[in-house]
């Protein structure tokens, strides 16, 4: 019998006959194979498990042959794990939708239904890949006791840090405040890791990204013929953070229906799924951020006073980048080595003259701004020095950016138009020029309409 890879398998399609059939053939080859049936779920489950590779349907019930929603789940995987090893397959599959899934950064492609040793053999290609790259050596990266990486030495960040280090051994409720960028997420994961609920499930809402249509069933689940689209029972965050720890993020920007809704589940500590009258029972943690002045909503009668007071038993004010200068530099350096290693780029210093512009500018998109600023400064890079040129290319966008807020996506979409123009077109030579994989430029390629 053949010795199973040491590889964890994501099967995920909502046809329960195809998910027993693969788990089936790719159990006896790989340690571990999960199957999942409800597409919803993908984000949370690539955000706290680590998959080698993940198998993914192009068509779900909403969509049964264009191959859509398989693309759209492809990105949001690939925004959550850019290095994510996906293999697509479908039952309507063809040459054209094969080059588009490639294109759009999966790893390969099989047609339903499949031939068993071709199957295995594009796992097992998909496998090697993976972890071929995973098993690069890369510089360890600077990291706090949690294991987070939280860079900074200023004497704000370090009374942030002291305060989210005292609290996270209690189970106090904690409200998260700062600009966006600031990086309230990772503060978050800081103090559930620090926590003694740091084993347990970590899971990050955005409340601001999701339809008021959705939010109860997302939040707090649902029953099978609840509505038209529940064809089977679905637990809710609440659920999924089961003895964890549940960040909800952008909490300012929920409506006073909801708000109420949230608060009857805080304060009975259990949730009613949609087309249920049971409650459940719920044993989390809560964190909770926003970037808006909640006092200020709550004064005008937009934020519930009693569900302010529910959430933040413990307050912490995330300083914006430009009143903590001092961790600028090193935050600086952390991306720099980050990405010189991502890349395969060579640099490995700043400039004094870059050190003093990083300094001087206000970075009004905090830590999310400076480092996809370096990002594009290392793929750009022709030395073993970064210059101020690297950093802030200087073209009429960049130059208004420079004074206004970076426009991110303008940014990357003029330098992979002008390494597409430098490399007259060519693919191959063009992802080198960036650092990329041929798939990563693919996708955005198909992204800007390049």
């Amino acid at each position: 019998m053949t010795t199973p890879l040491q590889g964890k398998i994501l099967i995920v399609d909502d046809d329960m006959d195809v998910l027993r059939a693969a788990r089936l053939l790719l159990k006896r080859h790989f340690e571990q194979v999960d199957f999942e049936r409800n597409p919803q779920k993908i984000p949370y489950l690539v955000t706290n498990f680590e998959y080698d590779v993940i198998l993914l349907d192009m068509n779900f019930t909403r969509d049964l042959s264009s191959g859509k929603e398989g693309f759209e789940w492809l990105d949001r995987i690939l925004d959550v794990r850019p290095d994510a090893a996906v293999v697509m397959f479908t039952a309507y599959g063809d040459v054209e939708m094969a080059v588009r899934a490639i294109k759009a950064g999966a790893t390969d492609f099989v047609l339903k239904p499949w031939e068993n040793e071709k199957l295995l053999a594009t796992m097992q290609a998909a496998y090697s890949k993976k972890t071929g790259l995973k098993d690069k050596p890369a510089p360890p990266p600077a990291t706090s006791q949690s294991g987070i990486n939280i860079i900074g030495s200023s004497p704000s960040m370090m009374q942030v840090l002291d305060t989210a280090e005292r609290v996270a051994s209690t189970d106090a409720n904690v409200l998260i405040l700062g600009e966006n960028g600031t990086g309230k997420d990772m503060l978050a994961r800081h103090i559930h890791q620090l926590s003694q609920r740091g084993k347990k499930p970590f899971v990050s809402v955005d409340l601001g990204a999701i339809s008021e249509t959705l939010f109860e069933s997302e939040l707090f689940g649902h029953v099978k013929g609840a509505f038209t689209d529940a064809r089977e029972d679905r637990s809710g965050r609440f659920e999924e953070a089961a003895n964890g720890t549940i960040f909800l993020d952008e909490i300012g920007n929920i409506s006073l229906p909801f708000q109420a809704k949230l608060l009857t589940v805080l304060q009975n500590r259990a949730v009613t799924k949609v087309g249920s009258n049971k409650a459940v029972p719920v044993d989390v943690r809560l964190i909770c951020a926003t970037n808006r002045d909640i006092v200020q909503l709550a004064a005008q009668h937009l934020f519930r006073q009693d569900l302010l007071y529910r959430i933040n038993t413990i307050e912490i004010q995330l300083p914006p980048l430009r009143e903590r200068k001092e961790d600028i530099i090193p935050l600086a350096e952390h991306f720099l080595h980050v990405y010189a290693s991502k890349y395969k780029r060579p640099v490995s210093s700043l400039h004094e003259s870059l050190v003093q512009q990083l300094q001087q500018h206000d970075w009004p998109g905090n830590i999310r701004e400076l480092q996809h600023a370096m990002e594009r400064a290392v793929i750009l890079s022709q030395g073993k020095t970064l210059l101020p040129k690297d950093v802030f290319v200087k073209n009429p966008v960049q130059d208004q950016s420079f004074n206004t807020g970076y426009n991110l996506e303008e940014m990357e979409r003029n330098i992979i138009t002008q390494a597409m123009k430098k490399c007259n077109g060519n693919i191959t030579e063009a992802a080198k020029e960036l650092g990329l994989s041929r798939a990563a430029l693919y996708r955005r390629l198909e992204k800007y309409n390049i």
